[in-house]
């Protein structure tokens, strides 16, 4: 069940299993070790159509908007459409600068604005559209829904409430209701933790989301797909990120979540944090250069 072959929209997928997105997380160097371990796609973290940062997509993602208007949607697809195998449009992110920035959840009431969004990214492409959720009333649910079924192609589901942010239990049966309400295929995401709670949530839903669990654990796509390769460690995202030359202030932020599994995470965080350059990380980790 988790090596089927699937599709959404036009876009062939060689099985159900996704990098979920999430904001800093998500670098290319980190993107493409999930690619190589299993995940069939890969979701950005937010990124608003007017950015100027520089964009790496050579794991052709799917790109995440995270925005309150159309503006700049228009130009950005016709810069990067050739680079990224789709969208996403986000209505879940809980975060405070969520909340000041009034994207993500903040603007379930903005129905209009919702879909002048969505309205402009699927009149601008001809690549898969998704929209991503998390747990609201019913009455923003139906609403959203409403729109989302003119213009995308699947609907991510994330049943924890922005109050809850990423911790606490997710409420199973929204994601059920949601699947019950549309005829959109469901991506569920949360609380995927193995290849056991892989495969009962792919008896219920279309395809998965893993997030949180595979901060620092690329190697989860891995054993949840079966794929015969080794396991991945800091080592083999330090090579990417210098390739990419990513911020070592990146770098270090991703050396931290690589030692949650280790003996003495704590003392080691500690000391990481300290770190004042690539090779100190190397050898507060262990790991030879």
């Amino acid at each position: 069940m988790v090596n089927r072959t699937t599709k959404i929209g036009n876009l062939k997928l060689k099985n159900p299993i996704f990098l979920a997105p999430m904001h800093q997380v998500n670098d290319i160097a980190f993107r493409l070790l999930c690619k190589k371990a299993g995940a069939s796609l890969n979701y950005t973290g937010l990124i608003n159509p007017q950015t100027r940062e520089p964009l790496f997509l050579e794991d052709k993602p799917i790109l995440q908007f995270a925005c309150n208007s159309p503006k700049g949607i228009k130009e950005f697809i016709k810069k990067y459409d050739k680079q990224v195998k789709g969208y996403d449009f986000n209505l879940g992110c809980p975060s405070p600068h969520a909340k000041k920035s009034k994207i993500g959840y903040f603007m379930i009431n903005n129905t209009k604005a919702i879909e002048e969004i969505l309205k402009t990214i699927r009149s601008n492409t001809k690549k898969p559209l998704t929209i991503k959720i998390r747990k609201m009333p019913e009455e923003n649910t139906k609403k959203i829904i409403k729109i989302a079924e003119k213009y995308c192609d699947a609907m991510g589901v994330h049943p924890r409430t922005q109050a809850q942010g990423y911790s606490g239990g997710p409420d199973l049966n929204f994601a059920r209701q949601v699947k019950t309400l549309t005829k959109l295929p469901i991506i569920y995401s949360g609380n995927i933790n193995n290849k056991p709670q892989a495969q009962e949530m792919l008896k219920e839903f279309n395809f998965i989301m893993i997030g949180r669990s595979s901060i620092g654990n690329p190697n989860i796509f891995s054993e949840i797909t079966n794929k015969k390769i080794k396991k991945f460690d800091f080592k083999d995202y330090l090579n990417l990120a210098k390739k990419y030359k990513l911020y070592f202030s990146q770098i270090k932020f991703q050396a931290i979540n690589f030692t949650r599994d280790f003996e003495g995470s704590s003392k080691i965080r500690h000391k990481l944090s300290l770190a004042k350059n690539e090779q100190e990380l190397l050898t507060i980790m262990n790991l030879k250069n």
